[in-house]
C-alpha cells in the first residue's frame, strides 16, 4: 500500500514526465479522464464531478486562472493548462490532483484510493516509476 507522500510523488513525477513538452496539458488531461472513468462506475458522475468542482474550487485560491466550473470533459482545464508556461501548468495539474486524490483518501481511504489510481494509471505509474529507477 502506498503512502500518502508516495502517491503525492507518483503524481509529480507522472504529470511532470513531459511537462517540458508541449504534451503536458493534454497528458494532465488523460490522467484525469482515466481517474474519472474509474470513479464514475464507483461513486457516479455526480459524485466525481463535485470532488472535481471542490478540488478545483481550492486549488485556484493558489492558481486564480484555473477554470471556475468543473467541465466533465476536462477541455477548460486543457485550455487552462495550454495557456500557461509548462512548469507553472504542470504545478498546477500536481496541485489539483493531490487536492483530489487527498480527500478522496479522507473518504474512501488509502488503500482503496491507491486501487484505483492504479487501475486508472497503470501504465503510467510503470513507465514513471521505472524513469525514476533508472535516473
Amino acid at each position: 500500500m502506498a503512502t500518502n507522500d508516495e502517491l503525492h510523488q507518483i503524481i509529480a513525477r507522472t504529470v511532470t514526465r513531459r511537462a517540458d513538452a508541449d504534451a503536458g496539458a493534454a497528458d494532465s488531461v488523460v490522467l484525469w479522464e482515466r481517474l474519472s472513468i474509474e470513479l464514475i462506475a464507483i461513486i457516479g458522475r455526480l459524485g466525481f464531478n463535485t470532488l472535481y468542482a471542490r478540488s478545483i474550487h481550492v486549488v485556484r485560491v493558489q492558481h486564480p486562472w484555473l477554470p471556475d466550473d468543473a467541465d466533465p470533459r476536462f477541455e477548460k482545464l486543457r485550455t487552462s493548462l495550454e495557456r500557461q508556461a509548462p512548469a507553472l501548468a504542470a504545478e498546477a495539474s500536481i496541485a489539483l490532483l493531490n487536492t483530489f486524490i487527498d480527500t478522496l483518501i479522507q473518504l474512501i481511504g488509502e488503500p482503496l484510493t491507491t486501487a484505483i489510481m492504479r487501475s486508472a494509471w497503470e501504465h503510467d505509474i510503470v513507465n514513471t516509476v521505472a524513469k525514476g529507477i533508472q535516473q
